[in-house]
């Protein structure tokens, strides 16, 4: 499906918990903290996870940063990956492409053209121009509710393998009540490998009823500026992306 950035500033309008947003922090030691941040990931290659890296990352979730990030309309638009911790819990597929550091990686917190209450999350490894993978996820958030999206029930692991990824359940994947509306949830629903227009399906069975749950997940956004946000995934990964022009 394609996909628009933002609803529209009269639809807005139609949402208090959205058009009536607090003002967004801005403070120079947050802002220093990104520039060290993005600083020391310019170094290194997109896993490598240094002591310094770890410690920014930690200063900058405990700074003031735009609240109730999952519904502020800052988060909406193109994020590129710049670092992630590649936890061992996440599936064979996406550990491969977040190795390949010589491809470009995005994520896309968009609406669908077709549906402006469609809130949809967005994969997107760039092989070159012309060729990519993207897998669309169905989005849910407190200001765009999805009644499907219930808390996922299992791991994901079959027959005790790794084969989906691995993710938090339960009491270890309740939501942080000091951080409220910073959880995005999402259910994986279609993916293709775009090749010039020739598309190969992603085979990943995501409709069907015995994986459904199995492909359900959340990010925490626990750092967001107009420039910069940090989540952490179901799956125990952290991300550290940066909003695209």
């Amino acid at each position: 499906a394609t996909a628009v950035g933002t609803p529209s500033f009269a639809f807005q309008n139609l949402l208090p918990n959205l058009s009536f947003s607090p003002p967004k922090p801005s403070t120079t030691g947050a802002v220093e903290l990104e520039n060290q941040l993005l600083s020391a990931i310019e170094s290194v290659d997109r896993l490598d996870n240094s002591d310094e890296i770890s410690s920014l990352v930690s200063q900058l979730e405990s700074s003031a940063s735009i609240p109730r990030p999952a519904i502020s309309p800052s988060v909406y638009g193109r994020w590129r990956l710049l670092q992630t911790t590649n936890a061992d819990t996440a599936s064979p597929i996406q550990r491969k492409a977040v190795d390949t550091t010589k491809f470009d990686i995005f994520q896309d917190i968009v609406f669908a053209e077709d549906d402006a209450e469609k809130l949809l999350v967005r994969q997107i490894v760039k092989f070159s121009d012309t060729n990519e993978l993207c897998v669309d996820a169905l989005a849910s958030t407190s200001a765009f509710p999805l009644e499907e999206l219930t808390d996922r029930e299992r791991t994901g692991k079959i027959l005790g393998l790794n084969i989906l990824g691995v993710s938090l359940v339960g009491e270890e994947a309740v939501e942080d009540p000091d951080r409220p509306d910073s959880r995005i949830r999402f259910v994986f629903d279609e993916g293709k490998f775009d090749f010039g227009g020739f598309n190969i399906p992603y085979p990943v069975p995501f409709r069907n009823p015995l994986f459904r749950d199995a492909v359900k997940g959340w990010i925490d956004i626990t750092y967001l500026s107009d420039r910069v946000r940090i989540s952490r995934g179901n799956k125990g990964t952290t991300f550290i992306l940066k909003k695209e022009d």
